[in-house]
């Protein structure tokens, strides 16, 4: 009875460790801002509040297969991301967490999301997400990753269904509207990316990733950052000027759209070192604020 109580206590933390080490795989801070597009998505879909069923199935399905994507990544990418001081602590980089286990898990949460997908909201929607997860996880991770340094451009059409999947899980059917909220993220991909490429460009070359600042120059990929960053704010102003949105979402994306290229000018003019990571974290908000300003909008406009 002695020997018992004293294996428990020790045979405890290595259970949890390895749940901590399973849902690290899943990148969740990444998969809650696709959630976020996805949920607006949703609410833009109808005039008033979408069926719940449709919201809580669908965000669920979303999330577990874009949580499955996510460990794909880490598997695909293991030996890439153990040369890199950014990556090298992830789970199957560092070899804490067996090839094996990583593939069966990330297995198990794409199954689960596209089946729930398709037994509780649509098949399209489950069409559509297991299409995007084979994007990433496969044609942007396993190949364009690694082939041309346009990988991030190309791969982007995958990342920036979120909004698109929120919409057919509620109406059943692809329309103009979600399409242009995709071309949103498609547009802000590349600035928002490359902007953290520059800053981590040695690692990049080192790991022999065909980045753009690796490929073509820290100049260039300045430039592209600077010309993507216009292309985003015309996406950006879009909903207002074919009417799908109202004068408050116009006055937030101007301002978000000020200080968007506020940075992206500064990561162009190239004389302030800290500034291409500074422009990506701040990427992050202007996206979340943007799609925060789409649902203002659209429901100020449902209550007027």
């Amino acid at each position: 009875m002695r020997n018992t109580t004293m294996i428990l206590p020790a045979a405890l933390p290595s259970i949890m460790w390895g749940w901590k080490e399973l849902l690290s795989l899943c990148k969740i801070k990444v998969v809650a801002v696709m959630l976020v597009c996805t949920a607006v998505g949703m609410a833009l879909a109808t005039p008033g509040l979408p069926l719940f069923s449709s919201v809580f199935f669908g965000l669920v399905g979303v999330g577990l297969a874009s949580c499955g994507a996510a460990a794909f990544n880490h598997v695909i990418d293991r030996r890439l991301d153990a040369m890199m001081s950014r990556t090298s602590h992830r789970p199957v980089a560092s070899k804490r967490l067996p090839v094996a286990v990583a593939l069966v898990w990330a297995s198990l949460l794409s199954f689960a999301g596209v089946v729930l997908l398709a037994w509780q909201v649509n098949i399209l929607v489950a069409g559509l997400t297991c299409a995007s997860l084979i994007g990433y996880a496969l044609i942007y991770t396993a190949f364009l990753k690694r082939a041309t340094p346009q990988n991030i451009v190309i791969g982007g059409v995958a990342g920036a269904a979120p909004p698109l999947l929120g919409w057919v899980a509620v109406t059943g059917q692809i329309t103009p509207e979600p399409l242009l909220l995709m071309l949103i993220i498609f547009a802000w991909t590349p600035p928002h990316f490359w902007a953290l490429a520059i800053h981590k460009c040695d690692e990049y070359a080192k790991a022999g990733i065909p980045m753009l600042p690796v490929t073509h120059g820290l100049a260039f990929t300045r430039l592209q950052i600077w010309l993507y960053g216009w292309l985003t704010v015309i996406a950006t102003l879009m909903p207002f000027m074919i009417g799908m949105s109202g004068g408050v979402y116009l006055v937030v994306a101007v301002l978000l759209n000020a200080r968007f290229m506020y940075w992206n000018g500064k990561v162009w003019r190239g004389k302030d070192p800290q500034a291409p990571l500074a422009a990506f974290w701040f990427s992050i908000r202007y996206l979340l604020g943007v799609f925060g300003a789409l649902l203002l909008d659209h429901y100020s406009m449902v209550t007027a």
